[in-house]
């Protein structure tokens, strides 16, 4: 596998909408990177809340562990501390069956204790990322509404794959907003 450059990433990969990397004067970074893509948080936060007492469960996940929150376009979110939040990008991508991305957290939230999780997005998969948010501090963290949340590594493989995303029909595939977790 190689890591795709930035004109690779423009002509290979659809992204939209598609941003090039510009200063943006006191605001977190977004858009095409030499290695990758910078992703925008978009306006909608699913928060974590004890408030209903539920368990936790990947199988069977209750949305009532979470509180809606919707902020303007130049808005911010605050996550409880110690608590975890998903959004979802702004961007919508569709990956081509030769690739394999690779989202990270960027370093300018990770060094305020806040930490996106590290998420495949697998070959023919399309749709908007849903982004896991950890607080791990003891304080209230703010996350900016369109602004970068995290970076997209591509890497294209030698050959194309055998079984893609789309061919597997996962449950992920090109997803209706923020989507909460489910075993099908």
């Amino acid at each position: 596998m190689a890591v795709l450059a930035d004109i690779q990433i423009e002509e290979l990969v659809r992204i939209e909408p598609f941003e090039r990397s510009v200063k943006r004067p006191g605001r977190i970074s977004y858009g095409l990177s030499s290695y990758g893509y910078d992703v925008r948080v978009g306006p909608k936060f699913k928060i974590f809340t004890n408030v209903n007492s539920e368990v936790v469960d990947p199988k069977h996940f209750s949305a009532r562990s979470f509180v809606d929150v919707e902020v303007g376009p130049d808005g911010f979110v605050l996550i409880p501390p110690n608590s975890f939040a998903l959004c979802e990008t702004v961007e919508r991508f569709e990956i081509p069956r030769d690739m394999l991305a690779i989202c990270v957290g960027k370093s300018t939230y990770a060094r305020c204790g806040i930490i996106v999780n590290v998420t495949p997005l697998e070959p023919e998969w399309k749709g908007r990322v849903t982004i896991e948010i950890s607080n791990t501090t003891p304080l209230p963290a703010k996350i900016y509404a369109n602004e970068g949340i995290a970076q997209i590594i591509f890497l294209r493989g030698e050959k194309v794959c055998r079984l893609s995303y789309a061919d597997k029909q996962g449950k992920y595939q090109d997803q209706p907003g923020l989507t909460l977790p489910r075993v099908d």
